[in-house]
């Protein structure tokens, strides 16, 4: 149960993201001190709270990766940051030559191949919400299927011979249609709500719009300028809407006179 002391603003913020973060942390990632991990889209409200948990854990190497403009808001949150529009692959080996344990992805795509490429033996790649489907203004079914068809087919002999693994993980279909899923899930997010309560959890929110104004709020995260959640609040007042101002009388006699 969310505990009586947790804002609904908190909870809405936290429960989703952390739960996500979590499981990908220790159900599949198995990640401990020593690790090197790469995240992507560290900015977002999943990375946020992904880096604060392996912050909290100590002794891991974060290796964020995030938009310029959201650099200087969450450079204390992660070891190195690279730009997301440079080559990853190679902005990482300049920091780590030996490549990374964990690469937690939710990009997809092309990213895919250089993610695989980055990971040591015995490392794991998590897919997770792959964001390149719906984000970006220039964004079309024709270009997301190009992007995914240049995604190598990797054979289960090639995870054999690289001592390598891939994991995906999508937590709508584990709590609603997979057997087991449900309760597992409630067991993380009570632990996700001890953390709150501890202070290692903590709520990362970007803004609160109306429910009005739900296309500002989409084209803020499509276009990736918000670090951390954007909620929707019916309590909120709408934006006003621009009104065009209203003829008067003269030119309303002129506009009679053309007819």
């Amino acid at each position: 149960a969310v505990p009586e002391a947790m804002p609904l603003q908190e909870a809405i913020a936290v429960t989703v993201s952390y739960t996500v973060a979590y499981m990908l942390i220790h159900d599949l990632g198995n990640i401990s001190s020593g690790h090197t991990v790469l995240v992507h889209s560290a900015g977002g409200s999943v990375g946020q709270a992904i880096c604060s948990l392996l912050r909290n854990m100590g002794g891991i190497t974060i290796i964020g990766v995030a938009s310029k403009t959201k650099h200087e808001d969450i450079k204390d949150s992660v070891t190195h940051l690279i730009d997301r529009g440079s080559d990853t692959p190679t902005e990482v080996r300049k920091v780590c030559p030996d490549g990374v344990d964990i690469v937690l992805d939710c990009q997809g795509g092309e990213e895919c191949n250089k993610g695989y490429s980055l990971l040591k033996p015995l490392g794991r790649y998590i897919l997770f919400g792959p964001s390149s489907i719906v984000t970006g203004e220039t964004k079309s079914i024709p270009s997301v299927i190009k992007s995914w068809r240049q995604v190598d087919k990797v054979s289960p002999l090639r995870l054999y011979e690289d001592d390598r693994a891939i994991f995906g993980f999508n937590l709508r279909r584990l709590l609603c249609q997979q057997a087991g899923g449900h309760e597992r899930v409630r067991c993380v997010v009570e632990e996700v709500y001890k953390l709150w309560q501890s202070g290692v959890a903590k709520a990362c929110i970007d803004s609160t719009f109306a429910l009005e104004d739900v296309t500002e709020a989409m084209m803020k995260v499509h276009e990736r300028r918000n670090v951390g959640k954007l909620l929707l609040d019916l309590s909120t007042e709408p934006k006003a809407v621009p009104t065009t101002p209203g003829k008067g009388k003269k030119e309303e006699k002129k506009d009679e006179g053309k007819k």
